[in-house]
């Protein structure tokens, strides 16, 4: 398909800049056979008992670094994920600055040096300590990996290292956060519960790829990032016991769908995963285990407004994200989140 037809007009000023407070008052729009603005805190009348909702448990790192060169230079760094034991992806800018070899130093004790250059401002870099010794380096100098459309200042801001990480959060691994999973709290977990669902957990380490824009004009030649996910035997068991029992799958966020639909198979068994997974969902996919999304609103011609297009319908979807923008409604990681229905789901 066309990207141009995943494009709309999105007013900046809807890009949230920080969350609700508290959590569960952001607004929900239902999208099923009509259209409903609701509060998150209704999401319980749409669970069954015997639905199982998937929660996304990654934990974010604060792998945002501001650095120098021996040179001088001021360097942003954003680390991607491990490459080898010691040397990490990463983002740079100015990634023109840097050659292989170069150090950066971000605190005494505390530097990497390039080991070598991709194209886009990938770089290798290789840290001379262990993996605990960088993880606690990071908790002390890091800022959190917000998206370029949440604008804070080289240090970050404080708050965000609780405010964008969801309360399910306890693998780390992310560099950027399932969103969706920002709106529970215990209080809408416990009435999720007392509706009758079951809340399993997976992990999907997101990866700073969900904020790349599509390049292409056409979705075919667009390549999707991988990221690392797993999901166990026990939780695998409990949503094919579900299913078994006429129970929905309820994927809480985009995350949680693609490792779910990654791991099933053609009859919608889930099978335990551990490995990585670039699933690029785009209307024509038949969905095989989730029946119900709850997500937050997406950029244009993003990957995440096509897969939802190709959950709901494009042109349900269009009507839906019209809705929401002449209602006001804040879109991206700390905006508001809809509620969908598989379109084609029995």
């Amino acid at each position: 398909m066309r990207v141009s037809a995943f494009d709309f007009d999105l007013p900046p000023h809807l890009i949230a800049q920080s969350p609700a407070s508290p959590r569960d008052s952001s607004r929900l729009l239902a999208v099923g056979a009509g259209l409903k603005d609701l509060n998150i805190a209704d999401l319980p009348q749409f669970i069954r008992p015997g639905d199982v909702l998937v929660v996304n448990n990654t934990r974010v790192i604060p792998v945002r670094l501001t650095g120098k060169k021996d040179s001088g230079t001021k360097i942003q760094v954003t680390l991607l994920k491990p490459e080898a034991p010691g040397t990490w992806q990463a983002l740079a800018r100015p990634a023109r600055k840097l050659h292989p070899g170069d150090r950066i130093t971000f605190a005494t004790g505390f530097s990497c040096v390039v080991a070598g250059k991709g194209q886009d401002g990938q770089i290798s870099l290789a840290f001379a300590m262990s993996d605990t010794d960088l993880m606690a380096a990071l908790d002390i100098h890091g800022a959190m990996p917000l998206p370029p459309y949440i604008k804070r200042n080289a240090t970050g801001d404080a708050a965000d290292r609780q405010t964008y990480q969801t309360m399910f959060a306890e693998t780390p691994g992310a560099v950027a956060a399932p969103t969706a999973g920002l709106h529970f709290t215990p209080a809408l977990k416990k009435a999720v519960e007392m509706a009758g669902g079951r809340i399993e957990q997976l992990t999907l380490h997101v990866g700073a790829g969900t904020f790349l824009p599509v390049k292409v004009e056409d979705t075919r030649d667009h390549i999707m990032h991988s990221e690392w996910g797993e999901i166990t035997t026990t939780t695998a068991d409990a949503i094919n016991a579900a299913r078994n029992r006429s129970g929905r799958v309820i994927a809480i966020g985009t995350t949680a769908l693609r490792l779910l639909e990654s791991a099933a198979t053609e009859d919608g068994t889930v099978r335990p995963f551990s490995s990585e997974t670039d699933i690029f969902i785009t209307p024509g996919y038949r969905f095989k285990v989730v029946d119900a999304l709850l997500t937050n609103f997406h950029l244009p011609s993003s990957t995440l407004f096509m897969l939802v297009s190709a959950f709901s319908g494009l042109d349900t979807m269009t009507t839906a994200y019209a809705h929401a923008i002449a209602a006001g409604y804040r879109f991206y990681s700390y905006g508001d989140a809809c509620w969908l229905e598989r379109a084609d789901a029995p």
